[in-house]
This record gives C-alpha cells, sequence and structure tokens, in this order.
C-alpha cells in the first residue's frame, strides 16, 4: 500500500485541446515521455452514504488490465489528503486490503456488506513528467464526465501532484501551468463533485466550514487552517455568483472579509515580501462585490416593500426602475471581477503564500518566536485588546458620526470573527458558554450597526439617483426618493436604540478567555 499522505493542486481547465496544451512553455521541454490512458474510476459507498459523512472516499479505478483500489481522507487542508493506495484483483473493493487505512474504524467486516457503486468517472488522461534537480512532480489532464446514473458531468481538470521535493516548486508549477492555459484553482475533488450530482444539488451558495483548533497549535499554522478555509469560502461560490445567485455575491463577501481580518489578527506573524499584493489584491475583490450587494439589499428590503404601499406613484416606478438598472451594472461588474484573469491569478496565488509563503520561515528570530507561540497566548492578547477598543468605543455610540460607526462595526465584526476562529482555542464547559453568549452579543451588535450603515448607504443611493437629469419627471422622483429617505431616516433611532442596548448587553459579559 502507497504512502498515505497525498499533495496536490487542482487547477479547473477552460479547454484542454491537445493543440492548445502544445503550446504551453512548460509542456514543450517534456521529451517524450508523456502517457495517455483511458480510466474508468467507480467509487463505492453505503446506502446512507457512510463514507461521504465520514469524510472519506473509497474508489476502484480500471487501467488496462489493472485494478486500483485507493482511499482518500479529508485532513482538513486545502492541498493535503490521505491516501492509501494498492493494486487489487478484480473491480470490486477488497477491504482485506484496507486494515491500515483510514476505514479502519469503520468496522470492516460490516462495511464489507453495505458497500455498493455509487458513481463513477471516465476520463481520458494525459500524463506529464515535470521532473528537476529538487523536485518531483506528475502532471495530470483529464477529460471526460462523471456519471451518476441518471445525470452526467463533463470533467476539465489539471492535477499537479509533489511526489518528492520542495513544495514551493509545485506551486511555482501550477502558477506557470495557470498562467499559459487560463486554468484557475479548483477546490472540489472529483468525489465531492459526483456526491453533489447524485444528491441532484443544483448551484448554491456556500457557508464557511468551522475551524477546529487544538489548544498548543502554533499560531502559524492556526492562521494557515483559519486562512485556507476562508480562501474556500470564496473560490466555491463562484459557480453560483455565475449562476446569477445574490447570495453567492453576500457569500463571498463573507469569505473576503474573514480572511482580511484574519490577516489583520496575524499582522504581526504573516509578514513578507507579498503580503502587501495580496491584501491589496483582496480589497480589490472586496470593492468589486461590494456596490451588488448593497444594490440587492436596497432593493429587496427597502424599494420592493415600499413599492408595493405607493404602487400608483410613477416617481417610485420610476426610481425603482433606475435602482434596478445600477444593481444590474453592479451584478455585471462582479460577474466581471470573478470571471478576471486577476481572479485566478489573486486565489491561486493566495494559496501559494499560505501554502509556502516566506512568512512560514522567517529569517528574523522574532518573527519566528511568534509564529512558533502556543494560539491560546496570541489569540488571549488578540481578543482582549479588540474587546477593550470595542468597550471604549461603544460607551460613545449615540455621538458617532457615520464613519466612526463604520468603524465600529469593522472592530465588531473582527472580533466576532475570531471568536469563531478560536472557538475550539480555549475549552471546558464554562468557557463553552461564556463563548455562546459572547457571540451571541457580537453577532446582535454587528446586525445592529449593520443596519444602522445600511441606512446611511441607502440614503446616499437615493440621493444620488434624484439628483440624475431626467427633466419631465424630476419633481415626482424628488417626491419617491423623499419617501425612501424618510422611510429610512424613520428606522434611524430605533436602530440606533437596539444597538445601545446590544452594547450594554456585551459590556456585562465576562471574557471567555480568561
Amino acid at each position: 500500500m502507497s504512502s498515505p499522505k497525498e499533495i496536490e493542486v487542482k487547477l479547473q481547465l477552460p479547454s484542454a485541446s491537445p493543440a492548445r496544451l502544445r503550446r504551453v512553455p512548460l509542456l514543450r521541454k517534456i521529451n517524450g515521455s508523456t502517457r495517455k490512458e483511458n480510466q474508468v474510476s467507480v467509487y463505492f459507498d453505503t446506502g446512507r452514504l457512510k463514507l461521504r459523512n465520514s469524510g472519506l472516499t473509497l474508489r476502484v479505478r480500471h487501467v488496462g488490465d489493472r485494478y486500483i483500489q485507493t482511499i482518500k481522507s479529508d485532513i482538513g487542508e486545502l492541498f493535503e489528503r490521505g491516501e492509501w493506495e494498492t493494486e487489487i484483483r478484480s473491480d470490486w473493493p477488497d477491504l482485506k486490503q484496507a486494515d491500515a487505512s483510514a476505514l479502519q474504524p469503520l468496522d470492516i467486516k460490516r462495511l464489507r456488506k453495505q458497500l455498493r457503486p455509487v458513481f463513477e468517472t471516465r476520463v481520458q488522461r494525459t500524463t506529464y513528467p515535470l521532473t528537476g534537480k529538487d523536485c518531483d512532480i506528475v502532471l495530470t489532464i483529464d477529460r471526460g464526465e462523471i456519471d451518476a446514473g441518471d445525470s452526467t458531468l463533463p470533467l476539465c481538470e489539471a492535477e499537479l501532484e509533489l511526489k518528492q521535493g520542495d513544495r514551493a516548486r509545485l506551486f511555482e508549477f501550477a502558477i506557470a501551468f495557470a498562467r499559459a492555459t487560463s486554468a484557475e484553482l479548483a477546490i472540489k475533488s472529483k468525489s465531492q463533485r459526483g456526491y453533489e450530482l447524485l444528491a441532484g444539488d443544483g448551484v448554491s451558495a456556500v457557508k464557511g466550514d468551522e475551524v477546529e483548533i487544538a489548544p498548543g497549535t502554533p499560531a502559524k499554522t492556526a492562521f494557515q487552517s483559519i486562512a485556507s478555509a476562508c480562501l474556500k469560502q470564496i473560490v466555491a461560490n463562484k459557480p453560483a455568483i455565475l449562476a446569477g445567485d445574490p447570495e453567492g455575491i453576500h457569500q463571498m463577501r463573507v469569505g473576503l472579509r474573514r480572511l482580511r481580518a484574519a490577516i489583520s489578527l496575524f499582522s504581526a506573524i504573516v509578514t513578507d515580501a507579498k503580503t502587501p499584493g495580496i491584501k491589496t489584491g483582496l480589497k480589490w475583490l472586496t470593492n468589486e462585490l461590494g456596490p451588488a450587494r448593497e444594490f440587492e439589499v436596497f432593493l429587496t428590503r427597502v424599494v420592493a416593500p415600499l413599492g408595493k404601499q405607493h404602487a400608483r406613484l410613477t416617481g417610485m416606478r420610476s426610481l425603482s426602475h433606475d435602482l434596478a438598472e445600477r444593481r444590474e451594472a453592479a451584478i455585471a461588474r462582479a460577474l466581471a471581477a470573478v470571471s478576471s484573469k486577476r481572479f485566478r491569478e489573486l486565489t491561486l496565488n493566495c494559496a501559494a503564500w499560505l501554502e509556502v509563503g516566506d512568512w512560514r520561515e522567517p529569517r528574523n528570530a522574532a518573527l519566528r518566536e511568534r509564529g512558533d507561540k502556543p494560539i491560546e497566548t496570541v489569540a488571549r492578547a488578540q481578543l482582549k485588546r479588540r474587546w477593550k477598543k470595542i468597550r471604549k468605543r461603544g460607551r460613545q455610540l449615540a455621538k458617532l458620526d457615520p464613519h466612526a460607526r463604520h468603524k465600529l462595526r469593522i472592530q465588531v465584526k473582527k472580533l466576532r470573527y475570531a471568536t469563531e476562529f478560536y472557538k475550539t482555542v480555549f475549552s471546558g464547559k464554562k468557557r463553552e458558554k461564556r463563548n455562546a453568549a459572547f457571540l451571541a452579543a457580537l453577532k446582535d451588535m454587528q446586525d445592529c450597526c449593520g443596519e444602522l450603515n445600511d441606512i446611511f448607504v441607502h440614503e446616499k443611493l437615493t440621493a444620488g439617483i434624484a439628483e440624475a437629469p431626467q427633466p419631465a419627471r424630476s419633481s415626482r422622483r424628488v417626491f419617491a426618493a423623499g419617501l425612501l429617505i424618510g422611510h429610512e431616516e424613520a428606522r434611524f433611532e430605533p436602530v440606533l436604540a437596539a444597538a445601545e442596548h446590544a452594547f450594554s448587553v456585551f459590556e456585562k459579559l465576562n471574557p471567555y478567555w480568561d
């Protein structure tokens, strides 16, 4: 049975025509060692999908006259998985060969009776060896389909697997190949896509995964786990955005905010030459998605209800129409951003930075010491400092101008994300109870501060449209705009009162990290 770890980068290809691939500089250097073969892989599970629910996959791959059984386990990493591979005699799993694998805890004897095929992949695989002095990497390009019986899904992807050598070289090759082929970072395996096809799941928005960090974990390792989960959420929501789902934009923005918050929290650790470029790219993408979300919230939560109440007003219909047009323009801007070369390069460069960035092994002794500190030590200092800032500024909430309230909202959001990130760091029933109360109070504060910010943004959006040159309907539009602005102004005092109440609850809570 082969080594129980697989390190690979997956890339989604827009096209893998042989003619185009022959023009890739990286592949021109290969002399006659390319291999092509047809592969059929059958994935097995129980009727209740016990393997999938345990983070495991089991497949038997038919290649020529050979049958290769592979078991993989999700270990919570973007580019690493447990892997146990062995040759067997037939096209049915041989679980006698799985005693030392991740299947062992699942009662193999019972599992053997419950297994059945659930879906299969059929691909033409082309393999390119990329061997250098300091690495042994295999590039495979698969073209074919996933077949779940009642439905199929086309497949066109590349995988770069590190067999031996420096991980940094793996990402160098991946970035060079992606740049030459317009490929982009893929975060779903064939098995994940197969299970989605089996369930009939359409494209939908994806929430972020919870991160489990054990006490004693080095701070730099904790950051990598947190940031990788955030990057996964960002990339996973591109299909939903392309499908026209507004929630996809929202969830990608959440992933971006969480990742930017994580970089801010660990700013004393994740410092290297690439960090400013990563931060600039993430800010760019956040700004490109922002208007689409702002118009979506305004139209659905404010304009649509008021439009029904004042359906006969020509000015309201005109204003609603113009806002809808601006929303479509903002959505087009978001679509252009996630479809761009800059997005593809940002996500792959960010992945490389997280995995092999210089910040992981800094030359500076002080930086190394910070990164090696136990996460609870680092987290406690972060949480205490941000908690004090919010308490100080929150006491002046009623006196803050919109800009200062927005800054408070950002501080609350970062502390909330930090509390979610560190949920498993501070263990014990008492701390868990305090953590839950702390998180609930932060969520209430964030919601209220968000509402206050929305009111300010909505008033600006409305004023901007009302002032646009429309001579024939200007007075009606101004009247309709006045209704919208008046509606938002009427909400301000109750929302401010709710925010002050949420802060008073938060202020009374004991820190869960002490």
